[in-house]
Order: structure tokens, then sequence, then C-alpha cells
């Protein structure tokens, strides 16, 4: 059966499912008084292309979200929505991420969803993610994506674990007609469209103009400077991130960036935030958090090297990592604050003995995977939120690197460095750190990259990591 007619077939499902709760929701919104979510959820064909179906059919209305997500070494796992139902835009900068996962929870109660839902990210799903500090994402670029912005899309796609499915949400009034809403709620989802994504074809003489928003002497002596006030005892680390903007002739295609993402780093959490103006994609490898129960999963990275295409040299490039003092002493920072951070919260938090390898197509980094068993029951956004910034993006202690960090970039991270992820109705969720990433605007990408200063860090070493990374974004931009 191909896909297209399988869809067809569950969007059939859908509309009787979904007319079903949504006549519930109606009844409960009357007694309850306050809006009640409806949400329904059927089978789809594994064979379906859930990202580049999102981007066939997402729309051109002002509000008009979508998202997508895949971890493609992770038995394939994605996640894709398109429109809003329901957006969280508007909270506090002081409290944004218990303020935020207080009111996903409160719109969930009492929601009318399917029962026989398995698996993770199954059901309604929030989408979405946060800027690097609480009143960032003011340049004009970031306009589009606020400081905080987490959405239960109209409809959710998700694949996990050899099932796929659909997922319509409506919120309902009390006084809502249920016939009219189901009518108005199947729009969306009828609008789907089959589709597949155009290899990247790179054009040699397309003339991409690539520049440094700040000079590259200029990052070279804000690392120096760093590494100094570190030296007097200011602080013991702090990460300098710098942005280089790519200029194309045509407009860059979001799904032909996150196609060359997910095809270059399938070890790599990669995601696309997109409105009608903008699109922030990227390839991440670095897991903030990841919440399944009780049960809690984080990553500490940092410290790197690049590859080689040579077998035995990259190893050696590997084993001199884990060799170096300056990039163990650089990751011990961040292990240290993510265990102090998890510690009052979990009944045991344990940590692998010494960093491993993760290795992506260009870079390799040390890592060391972080567990622990929640005492408390706190939401995937609210771990989020007391885990961000660990050091490996930020600085050590965090009070005193961060003036440090803004003085010495000067410039507006946005969501660079930042959790994106999801969270379902259970509360579990995952959140990466938005890293190897850009924010596409018309025919201008946004690239970013950071590095971590320390003690001995040499200016003209951290330079040229930051070109390793962002040469991550730079070979794939070339043929979108």
């Amino acid at each position: 059966m191909s896909a297209q007619h399988s869809l067809v077939g569950a969007l059939e499902r859908l509309k009787l499912r979904l007319a079903d709760r949504i006549g519930v929701a109606v009844d409960r919104a009357e007694q309850l008084g306050r809006s009640v979510v409806a949400s329904a959820t059927t089978e789809i064909s594994l064979d379906l292309d859930l990202a580049a179906c999102v981007f066939a059919s997402r729309g051109a209305g002002a509000e008009d979200r979508y998202f997508v997500w895949e971890e493609p070494d992770n038995d394939g796992f994605a996640l894709g929505g398109i429109g809003s139902a329901w957006a969280i835009d508007d909270v506090s900068a002081a409290e944004r991420f218990g303020d935020t996962a207080a009111r996903c929870v409160e719109l969930m109660r009492d929601a009318v969803i399917d029962e026989e839902l398995d698996g993770p990210a199954a059901g309604p799903v929030w989408l979405g993610g946060f800027a690097f500090s609480a009143g960032g994402g003011r340049a004009p670029q970031w306009q589009s994506l606020p400081p905080t912005l987490m959405v239960l899309p109209q409809v959710t796609l998700a694949r996990s674990a050899g099932r796929a499915s659909i997922t319509a949400n409506v919120v309902c009034g009390p006084h809502d007609d249920a016939q009219r809403l189901t009518a108005t709620a199947m729009a969306r989802p009828s609008a789907l469209r089959v589709a597949s994504i155009p290899m990247l074809d790179p054009d040699p003489i397309a003339g991409y103009e690539i520049s440094s928003v700040a000079s590259p002497h200029r990052y070279e002596q804000a690392v120096g400077e760093a590494r100094d006030r570190i030296r007097s005892g200011d602080l013991e680390k702090v990460v300098l991130a710098r942005e280089v903007e790519v200029r194309s002739p045509a407009p860059f295609r979001a799904s032909a960036v996150f196609d060359g993402l997910r095809r270059g780093y399938p070890e790599c959490y990669c995601f696309c935030v997109g409105t009608p103006d903008v699109a922030f994609v990227g390839a991440s490898p670095e897991l903030l958090v990841s919440r399944e129960g009780a049960r809690l999963s984080a990553v500490a990275l940092a410290g790197s090297t690049r590859r080689s295409a040579d077998p035995s040299v990259d190893d050696h490039l590997g084993e001199r990592l884990l060799h170096n003092a300056k990039d163990l002493a650089e990751h011990e920072i961040v292990v240290q604050r993510i265990e102090r951070a998890l510690a009052p919260l979990s009944v045991w938090v344990t940590t692998a003995e010494g960093p491993g390898l993760i290795k992506v197509a260009n870079i390799q980094h040390l890592a060391t995977p972080i567990r622990a068993q929640l005492a408390e029951p706190l939401s995937t956004i609210e771990l989020a939120g007391l885990l961000h910034p660990t050091p490996a993006v930020g600085g050590e202690p965090w009070e005193a690197a961060e003036p440090v960090m803004v003085e010495l970039e000067a410039l507006d991270r946005g969501w660079y460095a930042a959790p994106v992820g999801w969270m379902d109705s259970t509360e579990d969720g995952e959140f990466c750190v938005a890293l190897r990433c850009a924010l596409l605007e018309g025919r201008t990408a946004h690239c970013y990259a950071g590095v971590g200063v320390v003690r001995d860090s040499e200016p003209e070493a951290e330079l040229a990591e930051t070109e390793v990374k962002l040469q991550a974004l730079l070979a794939v931009l070339a043929g979108a």
C-alpha cells in the first residue's frame, strides 16, 4: 500500500476518533467552565517521510509554525508538528521554564485523549524551545522566535519503535459546536501532502558570501581577555560564541538544509523550528535532558578535536583528546555542575567513570553520560530549566561567567545553545542543546559556534575549533 493511500485511510479513522473526543471534550468544558483539549491518534504508514510531509504541508499564515525532529540512529525516532492549537509564548522571564511547564500541564488537565497510547511521544506533544537567555532573541532576525515558545500543534506526526502515528489536537470551549469544531480541526490534517525532499545539489559557482559578524582577530582578543580573567581567579570557565553570516543568491530551503543535516549527522539530534519568516535548523550532538517516568538521562559534552579520513590518525586524535589535560579539566567542570544540580532532586545519580568519545562527521567530543532516579516528579521542561545553561555552553560559576560572556561576545545568541525539544502529555520528553545550528532568514543564514575558554586556552586554537564546528553547517548550506 502506498504512503498516500495509507494516509487517506488514516485520515478517515482520525476524523471518526476526533469527532468522538471533541464531543466529550465540549461536554467536559461546559461542566468545568474552561477549555479542554481533545486529541485523537491513529497509526499511519512507516514509509511516510514525516519531515518531508511537514515541510510540504506547512502553511504561510502569520502564526503558522512548524517543527521537525529526528534522531536517525535512534531507530529512526522522529516528530513533526504543523500549526498551533495552543501556544505558550508570553511567560514571565524570571520563571520561564517553571511557568511554561505549569501552563502545559494545566492545559492538558482533564484532556480527552486516547487511552491506548503507547511509546514515547505518542498522542499530544508540546514542541518548541527557548532562547539562551531570558531576555534573548531581541535582535531583528529572531523576532518571530520569542524567548519562550512551546506549541501544541494542530497536527503531530510521530515515529518510534517501529510504529508511526498521526495526532490531531483541538482546544474545545464550553459553548463550542462539536460538529463544526470537528470540521475545522480536520482541515489541517486533510491538507497533509506525501512528499520527498529533493537531494542537495551544491553549485560551485553560486557565489556564496561568508563573513564574520565580528572579525576573527576580535574573537581571538576576546578569548585572550577571558583567559586572563580566569587566570586572575574571577571564574573557572566561560564559553564564547561567534556568529558567521552566509549569503546566498537565492533563499535557503529549510527542507534541504534539514535533510542534509540528518543525512550527514545521523547520530545527532536533528531539528528545525520554523515560522513563515525564519527557520532555525541544527544537528546537535548534545543531549541536555531526557525523562522517562522517574528516569533521567543527561550528557556532559565538552572538549573537542577534529576528525581525520585516515582511521589510524582519527583514532590517534581521539586518544590524544582523551588524555589532554586542558580538555579533561574543561569537561570535568561540566560533569560536576550537572551532578550538583541533580543530586538534591534524585534518589541517586550515577556518572560514567570517565569520558568517552562522541564522533560525528567532522568533529569528536569528550562525552560523559549521567543518569538519575528522580525523587521529585519534575517535568521535562522543568528539568531543562534546572540544567540550562550547563558550563558546556555557559560558564562556571555561571553568576560570574554570564556578565563576562555578554561583554566579550557582544552578540544576541537567540536560540543558539539553548534547549530545543519536546514534552508529551505524561511530562516525559527530551531536549537537546541547540548546537551546530543556523537561523535561515531568506538569503541569509546566521551560523553560530562557540568554545569553552579555560586557563590554558590558546586564542588561535580556540578560533580554529570554531571553524571546525561551523563547517558542519557551511558544507550543507552550500547545497541548499
